[in-house]
């Protein structure tokens, strides 16, 4: 998901190099999003790792 996150960040930034502001805007909306679901995830799964290992 982070690679996802990572693709959309760069299509936002070749977007906005050329002008094209509003797929551009849309495109870091969506690298943004993707990154926090990453950054969600990411957390959960330390958290339920740290948890297992204390059982």
């Amino acid at each position: 998901m982070l690679y996802w996150a990572l693709m959309f960040l760069l299509v936002a930034l070749v977007a906005a190099v050329f002008g094209f502001g509003g797929i551009a805007s849309t495109a870091a909306s969506i690298a943004q999003i993707l990154f926090v679901v990453a950054l969600i995830l990411f957390v959960l799964s330390v958290v339920v790792g740290l948890a297992r290992r204390r059982l």
